[in-house]
């Protein structure tokens, strides 16, 4: 094999394939880039076995071939070289040559045969959305994935269509996101849940432009994005999701109309109190006209009035900071409404429209006062 690539357009698509290199693992032809120049296109793919990435790289094949080569050198070598263009040529005993101007390596590959190609998908049923749609409802929902796997079904997303409605959901005992967005078109109901790591992969590799689309596809087992030159497999998590719509109650004692940024800014303000890794609450005192914001540690304390509009009774109740600031960023609203029960029951941020809904528990109120 012989091809001749500039160094951009190979740092460009290794950047992708990295995404699918495991850090660990006992199989070592996973730690590879499968280099394929075997037909008229050059193409990367890498594979965890969870998640696998093929991309096409631009450039001119001089003889075909294919070859996997460690990822993690091959990547490091091709962002040490010039800025020119890089020739990469192997020999019948898998010996690898990288050129670039004055500069020259020799690694070791294996056989491309030995490689565990993407799993092959029948291509129906495609639902297509803009890559700007995609990439911001993952950051309005990823932020309350589990991030440890004790419950496998919070480490992912339920992924829902019904009709030309995409919800996403995802949550990790404490809170949980809902998204929807219209689609431009109706689809077969579909449900499924993506791993949260597939998501996080892709979220980086879209350029979130509103004209260039994704294609998704679905298979019982796995879900395939395809977009620009790549194409990303990833493995389903198999289950039951929760009953969300049971664990959202429209009953409500307040119901509150505050701005948003002003309520953001002033948590975010109290925060500066709170070490990193300490549970210390955020106590809020909701009044009529407004509500105080108290946060009390051993670095010191800080109160805080914001306006709010406010229908029903009067409350006190504390939350994690955290997590009020996590959905309040994604929140494009002006002007937000919360609904609370009483102090143990979870708060709910949500739009008229039911566009996005989020729910945060409180945390225990006599705890935090200690």
């Amino acid at each position: 094999m012989k091809i001749i690539c500039s160094k951009n357009e190979l740092l460009k698509s290794m950047s992708i394939s990295m995404k699918a290199v495991p850090s660990k693992t006992t199989m070592p032809i996973l730690e590879c880039v499968l280099i394929d120049a075997s037909t008229d296109v050059i193409k990367f793919t890498t594979n965890d076995m969870e998640l696998g990435i093929e991309t096409i790289v631009q450039g001119s094949i001089a003889e075909r071939g294919f070859i996997a080569l460690d990822a993690k050198i091959f990547f490091d070598i091709i962002r040490k070289m010039p800025d020119n263009d890089v020739t990469i040529s192997t020999d019948d005993n898998l010996n690898t040559t990288i050129t670039c101007e004055k500069a020259k390596f020799n690694i070791g590959g294996k056989s491309g045969e030995d490689f565990s190609y993407l799993p092959i998908i029948e291509r129906e049923d495609c639902v297509v959305i803009s890559q700007f749609t995609l990439k911001d409802i993952i950051r309005q929902t990823i932020f309350s994935i589990a991030p440890n796997e004790n419950n496998k079904l919070m480490t992912g997303e339920l992924f829902q269509i019904s009709g030309d409605i995409l919800k996403v959901v995802s949550l990790d005992g404490h809170r949980i996101s809902i998204r929807k967005v219209q689609l431009k078109e109706s689809y077969s109901d579909k449900k499924v849940i993506v791993p949260g790591k597939t998501l996080n992969e892709i979220s980086k590799i879209l350029s979130g432009e509103m004209e260039d689309m994704v294609s998704i596809f679905f298979t019982q087992n796995h879900i395939v994005f395809e977009f620009d030159d790549t194409i990303v497999v990833s493995r389903l998590i198999e289950g039951e999701y929760f009953k969300i719509d049971q664990m959202i109650s429209t009953d409500y004692e307040t119901k509150i109309l505050v701005n948003k940024m002003e309520l953001l800014n002033c948590i975010d303000r109290a925060t500066l109190f709170i070490k990193e890794g300490d549970k210390k609450p955020i106590i809020i005192n909701i009044q009529d006209g407004f509500m105080k914001l108290n946060i009390d540690s051993q670095m010191g304390s800080m109160d805080e009035d914001v306006d709010i509009d406010k229908d029903g009774k009067d409350i006190l109740i504390g939350f994690n900071p955290k997590f009020l600031i996590d959905a309040l960023k994604v929140i494009d609203d002006e002007q937000i409404e919360m609904y609370l029960v009483n102090p143990k029951a979870p708060c709910i941020i949500r739009d008229e429209q039911n566009m996005y809904t989020y729910l945060i528990l409180p945390v225990n109120f006599n705890q935090a006062r200690q």
